[in-house]
């Protein structure tokens, strides 16, 4: 079952840092491929990007030149827009170092490309291109060129290219090396997507990001290592999820528990049971604070409540006086944390009930704030035998894992996934999912959707719909918990009545109805 399906593995999905792009392009070399003939493929396709967008060009280029390679990619971007008739100027803020790329300048001289002496004008309309650094960046760049580049950026006066790398930014952290990076209206990664351009903490650097095919062969992808996936809503088309024949019962359709809401939290309850119902599972159960379970039969008659919750004096719910009257062994799946608040001797009692359950268990919210302080907490985790699902944003997930580190959101869930035998959804927006061999990360997704109440409600879809695919395989794996974010998430952003949860709720069930895939009737 841990046979990669979804996505595809090529140049558009994989995600690498700036060492394994290194070793890829270098196992190339080593094949025969010339680096002129790298640099070429990469130049003119940038090109015929850029080609394909006039009115970026038609106050002219400035092509920054880098040292390195990354500047001879400029070069080459710069003879074929001379080429094809348009200005073009270039600038060398620091000396030449790579032979092939000061060949390569001294071409352009040749063909009557102007070669600035002094940096140019911010003021001017023309489109200015990034080909400093790149991938191969690891240290702190001149805040002098930085500070060129966002007075020219924040002026608006003319768009801003990054080639590969914004400036100043880590291919592997997405921070910048010290207080600042390039912003660049757009970035064209080159070959593979750099693992620091996908992070939350790049957003504000790199535009809108393209990425650049150059014909990396597939064999050498297979080869990478760490599979690191970048899914996108466009990749909802190829998801395959199982389809149930048409003659099961409710009970062979899912089987899942929800335990959400308190006093304190009682809208809790509610979001997760809709993105349960939302999910189309067959049989939802749930175990709810008196305060909701009187009504919730007014608003959702289809769930089954199986027991009450008391709640503590500061509006908290209890769980262990509920789970010990429920036989949990009926479940394919088992929800609990959505708006239960804190409780330490509750959680203490009833800790070994979810131990010992057998089926999924996805614990959200309070219930990853439990562990995080209670006496065992993360080793919660490796007592526990069977499959566990989290979704902490990224101060539970601190919490949770104090000692857990990583130079990026990837490497952090990577890194928690293998240590303590979870999946993990690190929240954000790009949200990553992780088990302890693969991951995937969202991007492109809605930025609007950030909305309280989103995570109670995926909580409870991702109940229920791995309680339909446990009903068809019994060891459904971490893809599936992608699949299900990324649903979630585009239900989110096609939402056209509301942006509240509910309302999102009720695209998310249109959404999974709609999915031929499916086939529940």
């Amino acid at each position: 079952m841990n046979e990669i399906v979804w996505p595809t593995i090529d140049s558009k999905h994989l995600i690498v840092d700036s060492k394994q792009m290194l070793i890829v392009e270098k196992e190339m070399f080593s094949d025969g491929m010339p680096q002129e003939a790298l640099m070429e493929k990469a130049g003119i396709q940038i090109s015929r990007w850029l080609l394909k967008k006039k009115p970026l060009l038609k106050n002219g280029i400035t092509v920054f030149i880098g040292p390195g390679h990354n500047g001879g990619d400029g070069a080459v971007i710069a003879r074929e827009l001379f080429l094809k008739g348009f200005y073009v100027q270039v600038w060398y803020p620091f000396p030449i170092k790579k032979t092939l790329t000061n060949n390569h300048l001294n071409y352009l001289t040749s063909l009557g490309v102007t070669k600035l002496v002094e940096p140019p004008d911010t003021n001017g309309k023309d489109l200015w291109i990034d080909a400093v650094f790149g991938n191969n960046q690891k240290r702190k760049v001149d805040n002098k060129l930085i500070k060129l580049f966002n007075q020219k950026f924040h002026k608006k006066s003319g768009k801003v290219i990054s080639i590969d790398i914004p400036t100043g930014l880590c291919p592997d952290k997405g921070e910048p090396f010290l207080e600042d990076a390039v912003k660049a209206d757009f970035t064209l990664a080159i070959g593979l997507n750099k693992i620091g351009l996908m992070q939350d903490s790049a957003l504000p650097f790199i535009g809108e990001l393209h990425h650049i095919d150059i014909g990396l062969p597939t064999s050498k992808l297979f080869k990478v290592e760490k599979k690191i996936f970048k899914i996108t809503y466009k990749d909802l088309k190829n998801i395959d999820l199982p389809a149930l024949p048409k003659n099961l019962n409710k009970y062979k359709r899912g089987r899942t528990l929800v335990i959400a809401g308190s006093e304190k939290y009682p809208g809790a309850a509610y979001l997760a049971l809709k993105g349960a119902i939302s999910s189309g599972a067959g049989y939802i159960s749930a175990v709810l604070p008196k305060i909701v379970a009187e009504t919730i039969w007014q608003v959702a008659p289809e769930i089954v409540l199986k027991e009450t919750m008391n709640c503590n004096q500061t509006g908290n719910a209890s769980l262990c006086s509920a789970l010990k009257n429920i036989d949990l062994s009926e479940y394919d799946s088992l929800a609990v944390g959505p708006g239960i608040g804190i409780d330490n001797d509750d959680w203490q009692k009833s800790k070994d009930f979810l131990l010992n359950f057998k089926g999924l268990l996805i614990l959200d919210a309070d219930a990853l704030n439990r562990i995080s302080e209670s006496k065992l907490g993360s080793n919660f985790f490796l007592e526990r035998k069977s499959h566990t699902w989290i979704t902490p944003h990224s101060k539970e997930f601190s919490r949770l894992f104090p000692n857990i580190k990583g130079r990026n959101n990837v490497e952090l869930a990577l890194n928690a996934a293998k240590e303590f035998n979870v999946s993990v959804l690190l929240k954000g927006a790009n949200s990553t999912v992780a088990d302890k061999i693969k991951a995937w990360q969202l991007f492109g997704t809605d930025s609007q959707t950030a909305r309280a109440g989103l995570g109670d409600l995926l909580s409870g879809f991702v109940a229920g719909s791995s309680a339909i695919d446990l009903s068809f395989s019994r060891n459904i794996t971490t893809e599936f918990f992608a699949k299900y974010v990324l649903l979630h998430s585009f239900a989110a952003s096609k939402c056209k009545k509301g942006s509240d949860a509910s309302a999102i709720g009720d695209e998310l069930s249109k959404l999974i109805r709609n999915r031929k895939t499916r086939q529940i009737s």
